[in-house]
């Protein structure tokens, strides 16, 4: 799914509620918190810090999954195109680190 695709779902699916998106320090403190529970996952998966035996396992693709809707929630408020954003972006890194790794 092209993230155009997935910014107009996430978009359908937040104008349903009366109260639309969140105000923006709030998007950013749920990208915050889900930053977090993908760190946790990382350190459980591998065995930084084993979780408390009260806490569920969870699932890392799921823990991304959720990172991408709460940065989705902030493109779509500030009416960001994250198709052309992303494509900009890789033209960045394959420019300025064309030659900053051993290739295959």
């Amino acid at each position: 799914m092209s993230l155009k695709k997935i910014q107009a779902e996430v978009d359908k699916w937040i104008n349903q509620f009366e109260e639309g998106y969140w105000p923006p320090l709030s998007m950013l403190a749920a990208v915050m918190e889900e930053v977090g529970e993908v760190a946790r996952e990382i350190n459980f998966l591998e065995r930084f810090k084993p979780k408390k035996p009260w806490e569920k396992s969870g699932n890392i693709g799921e823990e991304l999954a959720d990172l991408i809707f709460s940065i989705v929630c902030i493109a779509n408020y500030y009416k960001i195109d994250l198709d052309k954003e992303f494509d900009k972006i890789m033209k960045k890194y394959a420019t300025r680190d064309i030659n900053r790794w051993r290739r295959k």
